[in-house]
Protein backbone atom coordinates (compact mmCIF):
# COMPACT_ATOMS: atom_id res chain seq x y z
CA UNK A 1 0.00 0.00 0.00
CA UNK A 2 1.45 3.63 -0.88
CA UNK A 3 2.59 5.46 2.05
CA UNK A 4 0.52 8.91 2.34
CA UNK A 5 3.17 11.32 3.74
CA UNK A 6 0.17 13.80 4.59
CA UNK A 7 -2.07 11.68 6.92
CA UNK A 8 -1.24 11.93 10.49
CA UNK A 9 -1.45 8.07 11.80
CA UNK A 10 -2.80 7.25 14.99
CA UNK A 11 0.25 5.73 16.62
CA UNK A 12 -0.95 2.89 18.59
CA UNK A 13 -1.16 -0.91 19.12
CA UNK A 14 -4.26 -2.61 18.09
CA UNK A 15 -5.77 -6.14 18.16
CA UNK A 16 -5.40 -8.53 15.78
CA UNK A 17 -5.79 -11.97 15.53
CA UNK A 18 -4.75 -14.31 12.61
CA UNK A 19 -6.38 -17.52 11.55
CA UNK A 20 -4.80 -20.52 13.05
CA UNK A 21 -4.86 -23.89 11.07
CA UNK A 22 -3.25 -26.21 13.81
CA UNK A 23 -1.84 -25.46 17.32
CA UNK A 24 0.15 -27.83 19.60
CA UNK A 25 1.82 -27.93 22.84
CA UNK A 26 5.80 -28.54 22.71
CA UNK A 27 6.30 -28.33 25.99
CA UNK A 28 3.37 -28.41 29.08
CA UNK A 29 3.47 -29.22 32.66
CA UNK A 30 2.94 -28.26 36.01
CA UNK A 31 4.50 -24.50 35.50
CA UNK A 32 2.90 -21.61 34.64
CA UNK A 33 4.64 -21.23 31.46
CA UNK A 34 4.00 -23.20 28.21
CA UNK A 35 5.44 -23.59 24.73
CA UNK A 36 2.95 -23.35 22.08
CA UNK A 37 3.18 -24.26 17.95
CA UNK A 38 0.60 -22.65 15.87
CA UNK A 39 0.32 -22.94 12.12
CA UNK A 40 -1.44 -19.14 11.18
CA UNK A 41 -2.04 -17.91 7.40
CA UNK A 42 -2.35 -14.49 7.10
CA UNK A 43 -6.28 -13.07 6.74
CA UNK A 44 -8.08 -12.76 3.42
CA UNK A 45 -5.01 -15.34 1.99
CA UNK A 46 -6.88 -18.47 2.66
CA UNK A 47 -5.19 -20.71 -0.08
CA UNK A 48 -1.54 -19.78 1.37
CA UNK A 49 0.60 -22.52 3.01
CA UNK A 50 0.14 -22.02 6.88
CA UNK A 51 3.42 -21.19 8.32
CA UNK A 52 5.02 -21.54 11.92
CA UNK A 53 4.94 -19.31 15.07
CA UNK A 54 5.73 -20.61 18.04
CA UNK A 55 4.29 -18.82 21.16
CA UNK A 56 5.41 -18.86 25.17
CA UNK A 57 2.40 -18.77 27.15
CA UNK A 58 3.21 -16.85 30.23
CA UNK A 59 0.19 -15.38 32.77
CA UNK A 60 2.28 -12.20 33.07
CA UNK A 61 3.70 -10.47 36.18
CA UNK A 62 3.97 -7.61 38.45
CA UNK A 63 6.99 -4.88 38.64
CA UNK A 64 7.60 -2.19 41.35
CA UNK A 65 9.87 1.27 40.84
CA UNK A 66 10.03 1.32 44.52
CA UNK A 67 11.53 4.85 45.85
CA UNK A 68 12.02 5.92 49.47
CA UNK A 69 11.90 9.49 50.50
CA UNK A 70 15.68 9.92 49.95
CA UNK A 71 15.49 9.12 46.15
CA UNK A 72 17.10 5.80 46.56
CA UNK A 73 15.38 2.61 44.86
CA UNK A 74 14.59 -0.56 46.50
CA UNK A 75 16.80 -3.44 43.92
CA UNK A 76 17.97 -6.48 44.10
CA UNK A 77 20.67 -8.85 42.90
CA UNK A 78 19.64 -11.90 41.39
CA UNK A 79 20.97 -14.38 39.19
CA UNK A 80 19.22 -15.41 36.04
CA UNK A 81 20.38 -19.01 34.75
CA UNK A 82 18.89 -18.66 30.64
CA UNK A 83 21.48 -15.58 30.72
CA UNK A 84 23.99 -17.00 32.84
CA UNK A 85 23.84 -13.51 34.39
CA UNK A 86 23.55 -11.96 38.25
CA UNK A 87 21.14 -8.71 37.15
CA UNK A 88 20.22 -5.73 39.81
CA UNK A 89 16.40 -5.79 38.79
CA UNK A 90 13.10 -4.47 40.77
CA UNK A 91 10.71 -6.32 42.56
CA UNK A 92 8.53 -8.52 40.20
CA UNK A 93 6.22 -11.19 40.49
CA UNK A 94 4.40 -13.53 38.42
CA UNK A 95 0.06 -13.80 37.60
CA UNK A 96 -0.50 -16.69 39.06
CA UNK A 97 -3.25 -16.61 41.43
CA UNK A 98 -6.41 -16.99 39.71
CA UNK A 99 -8.39 -13.69 40.21
CA UNK A 100 -5.39 -11.71 41.52
CA UNK A 101 -5.24 -7.81 40.68
CA UNK A 102 -1.64 -7.07 38.78
CA UNK A 103 -1.55 -4.10 41.82
CA UNK A 104 -2.09 -6.75 44.57
CA UNK A 105 0.39 -9.03 43.05
CA UNK A 106 3.15 -5.82 43.03
CA UNK A 107 2.40 -4.76 46.66
CA UNK A 108 2.73 -9.10 47.60
CA UNK A 109 6.13 -8.98 45.77
CA UNK A 110 7.54 -5.92 47.53
CA UNK A 111 6.73 -7.27 50.22
CA UNK A 112 8.24 -11.11 50.18
CA UNK A 113 11.50 -9.87 48.00
CA UNK A 114 11.91 -6.84 50.13
CA UNK A 115 10.17 -6.43 53.37
CA UNK A 116 8.72 -3.56 52.65
CA UNK A 117 4.98 -1.90 52.31
CA UNK A 118 3.88 1.39 50.54
CA UNK A 119 1.62 3.93 51.02
CA UNK A 120 1.57 5.21 47.51
CA UNK A 121 0.84 3.20 44.64
CA UNK A 122 1.06 4.71 40.67
CA UNK A 123 0.23 2.38 37.45
CA UNK A 124 3.52 3.66 35.29
CA UNK A 125 2.96 1.76 32.31
CA UNK A 126 1.62 -2.22 30.96
CA UNK A 127 4.78 -3.44 28.74
CA UNK A 128 4.97 -6.74 26.20
CA UNK A 129 8.34 -8.02 26.95
CA UNK A 130 8.83 -9.90 23.90
CA UNK A 131 5.76 -9.77 21.60
CA UNK A 132 7.33 -11.99 18.61
CA UNK A 133 7.40 -15.17 20.65
CA UNK A 134 5.59 -14.46 24.13
CA UNK A 135 2.45 -13.33 25.46
CA UNK A 136 4.12 -11.94 28.81
CA UNK A 137 2.34 -8.66 29.62
CA UNK A 138 4.17 -6.84 32.43
CA UNK A 139 2.22 -4.13 34.70
CA UNK A 140 4.76 -1.54 36.08
CA UNK A 141 3.76 0.27 38.94
CA UNK A 142 5.73 3.41 41.06
CA UNK A 143 5.85 2.78 44.66
CA UNK A 144 5.80 5.67 47.61
CA UNK A 145 5.73 6.01 51.10
CA UNK A 146 7.82 3.49 51.86
CA UNK A 147 7.95 1.55 55.20
CA UNK A 148 9.43 -1.80 56.74
CA UNK A 149 6.59 -4.50 56.97
CA UNK A 150 4.77 -5.46 60.12
CA UNK A 151 6.45 -8.65 61.80
CA UNK A 152 4.74 -11.72 61.06
CA UNK A 153 3.48 -9.73 57.82
CA UNK A 154 5.51 -12.35 55.73
CA UNK A 155 3.20 -15.07 57.45
CA UNK A 156 5.13 -18.63 56.49
CA UNK A 157 6.67 -17.52 53.16
CA UNK A 158 10.24 -18.55 52.58
CA UNK A 159 12.43 -18.10 50.07
CA UNK A 160 13.70 -20.61 47.82
CA UNK A 161 15.90 -21.42 44.62
CA UNK A 162 17.36 -18.55 43.18
CA UNK A 163 15.04 -16.07 45.47
CA UNK A 164 17.14 -17.35 48.60
CA UNK A 165 20.33 -16.07 47.33
CA UNK A 166 18.86 -12.73 46.36
CA UNK A 167 20.65 -9.28 48.00
CA UNK A 168 18.45 -6.00 48.82
CA UNK A 169 20.36 -3.16 47.49
CA UNK A 170 19.16 0.65 47.35
CA UNK A 171 20.39 2.62 44.76
CA UNK A 172 19.97 6.69 43.90
CA UNK A 173 17.23 7.01 41.59
CA UNK A 174 20.07 9.33 39.03
CA UNK A 175 23.00 6.52 39.75
CA UNK A 176 20.36 3.88 38.37
CA UNK A 177 19.45 6.23 35.16
CA UNK A 178 23.70 6.55 34.40
CA UNK A 179 23.78 2.71 35.21
CA UNK A 180 21.01 2.34 32.22
CA UNK A 181 22.34 4.75 29.80
CA UNK A 182 25.97 3.58 30.22
CA UNK A 183 24.80 -0.36 29.71
CA UNK A 184 25.66 -1.55 33.44
CA UNK A 185 22.19 -2.13 34.08
CA UNK A 186 20.10 -4.28 31.49
CA UNK A 187 17.41 -6.02 32.63
CA UNK A 188 14.09 -4.29 30.50
CA UNK A 189 11.81 -4.00 33.34
CA UNK A 190 14.08 -2.15 35.39
CA UNK A 191 14.79 0.16 32.04
CA UNK A 192 11.23 0.61 31.30
CA UNK A 193 10.55 1.37 34.90
CA UNK A 194 13.22 3.83 35.47
CA UNK A 195 12.75 5.64 32.27
CA UNK A 196 9.07 5.73 32.06
CA UNK A 197 9.17 7.17 36.13
CA UNK A 198 12.40 9.83 34.99
CA UNK A 199 10.45 11.29 31.67
CA UNK A 200 6.90 12.04 33.81
CA UNK A 201 9.34 14.00 36.28
CA UNK A 202 8.41 11.22 39.04
CA UNK A 203 11.62 9.98 40.85
CA UNK A 204 15.25 11.32 40.35
CA UNK A 205 16.36 15.04 40.51
CA UNK A 206 14.27 17.91 38.76
CA UNK A 207 14.85 18.22 35.03
CA UNK A 208 15.96 21.09 33.46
Amino acid sequence: MPEDENAVPAVEDVPEEWPVAASSYLHRDEWVVSLRADHIRRPDHPDDEPFRRLVLEHPGAAVVLAVDDEERVLCVRQYRHAALRRFVELPAGLLDHDGEEPEDVARRELLEETGHVAGSWRHLATTYSSPGISSEVLHIYLARDLGRAEPGALGEFVKEHEEADMELIRVGFDDLVAAIVEGRVTDAPVVNAVLLAQVQGLAGSPRT
